[in-house]
This record gives C-alpha cells, structure tokens and sequence, in this order.
C-alpha cells in the first residue's frame, strides 16, 4: 500500500470551514430527500399498500405482499451501488449524485400517479415493482457518493463528524416523510387517506428533489478524488481496469467486513421503524397515528444525536462506539415490543427512541468506517457494494422475517423476532471485533494506484 502525505487542513481555515459545511449541507439536503422517497415506500407499505395495490388480499397477507414488493428495492441496490460506482470511480463523486438524486424524484412522483388494484388489476402492482426497482437502483448510488463527498473533503481529524451528516440526513428524510404521513393519517378519514391521501407526499417529492439538485449542483468535486485523478485517468484508459474487480481482487475481507456490520444496524432499524407500523396495527390494535407521533419524535431527535456520535468517534474511535450499538440493540428489541404492547404513547415513545438512540451509535461511524476501509481508486464502489449488499440480507428480509415470526395476529410471537435481531447483532460484533480502528488513518491512499 502506498501512501500520501495530506495536504492542506481543508477545515482549519475560514475558507475551508465554509468549503466543508457547504458539501456537508449539499450531502444532508440531497441524502434527505432520497431517503425522504424510499422509506415514504417502507411505511406507506405498513400503512396501505397492502390494499391499494393487492386488491381482494388485504390484511396481513396483503401487508406481507406489500413488504415483499418493499424488499425488491434493496435487491436493486447493489447493481446501483456498482454501476454509481463504477463510474463515480472514474469521473467523479458530485456527477453520479446529481443523476441519483434525479432518478429518485422520478420513480417517486411515479408512484404518487399509479393507479390501483381495482382500476387496472395486475398491472398496478407491476408498475409498483418497476418504480420501486428505480428507487432501489438509485438509491444504491446515493449513499456511498454522499459520504464519500463529505468524508473527501474533510479533515482526517474530523472524518467522524463530518461525514455523519449524510448519517443524518437519512433521519431527516425519514422524519419528512413520517411527518406528512401522520399529518395526514390526523387530518383525513380513514377511507380519504386510503383513496387518495397517501398519494400527496408522494408527489410532494418532486419540490424536494428540486431543491435537492439547486444545492448538489453548486458544490465542487472531492479534493481526494482530484488529487488522484491522473493516476485513475490512466487505469481507466486500460480497457482492463473495472472498480468492481478491483475491489474483489484487493479488498474481499473489507467488503465481508462491512457486510457484518450492517445487519444489526439494518435490520434493527427497520423493525424500530416500519415492522412497528404493521406490529402496532394488527396485533396490538394501536392507532397508527400515536405509533407516526413516536417515531416522529424519535427521527427527530436521532437527527441530533447522529452527528455528536459521529464527532465522539473522531475521539474514542469508530469500533466502542459500534460495539456498543450493536450489542444495546440486541438487548433493547425484546424490551421494545413489550412497550409497544402496552398501547401507553409515552412507553411507545420511549421504546422508538432509545431504539434509535442506540442505532445511531453504529450508524455514526459507520460513514467514516466504510470510507477508510478501502482505497481512493475503488473507493466508491466498494463502500457502495459492503454497504448495499447486506441490505438485501438485512434490510429487504426484515420486515418479511420479523412477520412471518410474529405469526398468528391474536398472539404475536415478539420474542422470536427479539431473537432475530439478536442473533444479527452477534453477526456484527464479529464483523466489528474483525475490523481494525480507522479513525486515525487517512484516505489519501490505494493499494492498486
């Protein structure tokens, strides 16, 4: 392994602090509004899906359905992650961000305008499926190019902080689009939000997105990435050179790594999250709108919390931080539905955000972590590949798993999905316990350049 010496403290100076929280800003706006589009699916599918778009099925069964339809968002991921990739690998971070962040608004405002079961049949469940696999393909090149942008153009001293905000832009997005929900769930009859009301944030993604691009578009390329740029133009000449084999052949052990440490982040999150939605619902028969106040609440307050985890792991490292979160997660899940069973809002409340508290301290770090486990070359596309392959195994099964262990609505099975999420927080201590501490190293390096 080569490595170079950093340059110049882009954040010690006037001119660089501004530089910094400029990109920063432009990662959270745009990060924002993407997770805004893709977890609006997630709890629109707890919520209604099941019957607008599976007609006769419903209940339950059209739930499950639903969620599987969720799933094949996070199986487009990858393929996202390695195409972005690729060529954010080879022409720049700040490109593929823009046309991601397009693609998202587009298969979003798509699904606000399709129409249903009982207008068209099949088809509208199909078109569901097509504008979900859009939304998952973009979103597997939004997240490395967003913290990469960030983490790039930080101080190595800092790494943690800085790239933490995309972190959080992923609690505001879903705040967003848990708060137009529930607004609407306050304001509009049952039967007026399963008709039509559903529809409105999903359109609203379209003013979101505008913004979105207003501020991607003004921000410069990576200083990383350009430093670099002669010694990546020359390997992409070779008509040999591919990021993804690169990554293959040079960091397989990273790319397992990484994998480990998402399942009890990606999992947990998604049972604290829309698992809750269906759970409180069906089984414990919570009105959905005291369970959206919660987890309202709770996005709102992991907002804050993201960023000083960040910055505490720029201090006592990336791996305590991430041990901490995956073993508090794994304990918590089982204490979480007994909460919730209570129908108490302020039990459920506090169920959504110790959850979530204790999610963001893997969730943290875990921009700054994935970023320094590869080189400058690759970088993009292997972040990108160890972040959204797991999600298939994680995320996308999460909800499908953890309903088909609650079982019979009359007596929901909690402790089998307690279980689950313990057993993928042993998964991710061992991944952890196999990483090394990066917090210290810098990304100005690359095995293959």
């Amino acid at each position: 392994m080569t490595t170079q010496t950093p340059t110049s403290d882009v954040v010690g100076s006037e001119p660089g602090k501004r530089s910094i929280v400029r990109i920063v800003t432009a990662s959270l706006v745009g990060t924002a509004v993407e997770w805004y589009d893709f977890f609006l699916f997630g709890s629109a599918a707890a919520l209604v899906f099941g019957d607008v778009f599976f007609g006769e099925i419903g209940g339950t069964n059209g739930t499950l359905y639903a969620f599987m339809t969720y799933a094949l968002g996070f199986v487009a991921r990858p393929l996202g992650g390695i195409v972005f990739g690729h060529f954010g690998d080879r022409v720049g971070r700040k490109t593929m961000l823009v046309v991601s962040l397009l693609m998202m608004g587009l298969g979003t405002f798509a699904i606000g305008l399709l129409p249903s079961y009982a207008t068209i049949g099949m088809g509208a469940p199909i078109l569901l499926v097509v504008c979900r696999l859009v939304q998952g393909f973009a979103v597997g090149g939004e997240w490395g190019g967003a913290v990469l942008m960030a983490a790039e153009h930080g101080h190595d001293d800092h790494r943690g902080f800085w790239s933490s905000w995309p972190q959080a832009g992923v609690a505001l997005g879903n705040l967003l689009a848990t708060g137009v929900l529930w607004v609407l769930a306050a304001v509009q009859s049952e039967q007026a939000f399963l008709e039509w009301g559903w529809r409105v944030p999903f359109l609203l993604s379209a003013v979101l997105v505008v913004l979105g691009l207003w501020v991607r578009l003004s921000i410069e390329e990576s200083p990383v990435f350009k430093e670099a740029k002669a010694d990546l133009a020359a390997k992409a000449e070779d008509a040999g050179h591919l990021p993804i084999m690169e990554v293959i052949r040079e960091y397989p052990r990273e790319v397992l790594i990484a994998m480990g440490m998402r399942m009890a982040e990606n999992i947990s999150y998604y049972i604290f999250t829309v698992v809750v939605l269906t759970y409180a619902a069906e089984y414990a028969a919570i009105d959905k709108a005291i369970v959206l106040k919660a987890l309202l609440i709770g996005a709102a307050i992991q907002f804050f919390v993201v960023p000083a985890v960040g910055a505490l792991s720029d201090r006592v490292g990336r791996r305590p931080l991430y041990l901490f979160g995956a073993v508090g997660v794994g304990v918590w899940t089982f204490v979480f539905f007994h909460l919730v069973d209570t129908g108490s809002p302020s039990r459920i409340l506090l169920g959504v955000v110790v959850g979530l508290v204790l999610h963001s301290f893997m969730y943290a770090p875990q921009a700054a972590f994935f970023s320094e486990l590869f080189g400058t070359s690759v970088r993009y596309t292997g972040a990108s590949v160890g972040y959204q392959l797991a999600s298939i195994f994680a995320g996308a099964l999460a909800p499908i798993i953890a309903l088909k262990l609650l079982g019979d609505v009359d007596d929901g099975n909690t402790t089998a999905v307690g279980i689950y999420v313990a057993i993928a927080s042993v998964v991710t201590i061992v991944a952890v316990l196999a990483a090394k501490e990066t917090s210290r190293s810098s990304l100005r390096h690359d095995r293959v350049l």
